[in-house]
This record gives C-alpha cells, sequence and structure tokens, in this order.
C-alpha cells in the first residue's frame, strides 16, 4: 500500500519502519487489540502523505539531476500497460488514489476505507466512482 502511494520502493520501506516504530510506542495506549490493524492502514497513509509533502518541498530546493540506475527488478516489472495506468493513476487527486489503493489493492470494505481515511461511506463510493471514470477516460486517450 505504501509502494503505491509514494511510488517507490525505498520511500515504501521507510514508510512502514516509521509506522512499525510508531505502533511500538503506542502500543501501551492501545486498549484493543482489534484496533491495530487500522491504527496502522491509517498511520501507512498519514505517514506516506508526509512523505509526498517532503518530496515535494525537496524537489522545489534541489537542483534537478540524472535519474538513479534502475533495479533489474523494477525493469522486469516495467510492462507499457503498468507504466499507463500507474502513472494515470498518479495523475488523480490524493484522496482518490488513497480510495483506489485501499479497495483494489487492500481488498477494503467502503465501510473500512471510510474509517480508515475518516471520511463517510457515500463519499468512498462516489470518490471510487469518479476515480474510475477519471482512470478510463485518461487510459483511452493514451491508448
Amino acid at each position: 500500500m505504501a509502494k503505491l502511494l509514494v511510488g517507490d520502493q525505498q520511500s515504501a520501506e521507510d514508510v512502514v519502519q516509521d509506522v512499525f516504530l510508531g505502533l511500538y510506542r503506542a502500543l501501551p495506549r492501545l486498549r484493543e487489540p482489534q484496533a491495530i490493524l487500522p491504527y496502522l492502514r491509517a498511520a501507512v497513509i498519514n505517514r506516506s502523505r508526509s512523505a509526498l509533502r517532503s518530496r515535494r518541498r525537496a524537489a522545489l530546493r534541489l537542483v534537478p539531476h540524472e535519474p538513479t540506475a534502475r533495479s533489474a527488478e523494477s525493469a522486469v516489472m516495467d510492462r507499457a500497460d503498468r507504466i499507463a495506468v500507474m502513472a494515470a493513476v498518479r495523475k488523480l487527486p490524493r484522496r482518490s488514489r488513497e480510495v483506489l489503493v485501499l479497495r483494489y489493492y487492500q481488498d477494503l470494505s467502503d465501510t473500512d476505507i471510510a474509517a480508515t481515511l475518516g471520511i463517510s461511506t457515500g463519499t468512498v463510493r462516489s470518490t471510487a466512482s469518479r476515480a474510475i471514470a477519471a482512470l478510463a477516460a485518461e487510459l483511452k486517450e493514451e491508448l
């Protein structure tokens, strides 16, 4: 989930590591064991948002440089249709991306997504519907 939200493996690993460190610190305050998974999901989303904000601020300050060499693993996964879909997803607004990631990559119900993001289930449904329509329009243009 973190990789889909931040866009690269290394940042995603940093996000998840920070979240688990936070969970370790928060364990004494958690009163319900079943609340750990929703806590982790929300924490990953929040930490991913922070990572993206930091990345945006850093990009404004840094001089552009040549991109780093791609790993063999990423080169294998580098299919044209996957690139097109990921590019289209990146163009979506933040909340739309989050709803789609939670729904289609985490297989969460609308109720769980709403609880994780702190929005209503109706907002989840309408956001997902608009996001899918936007993806369909974007991908039809690229094909």
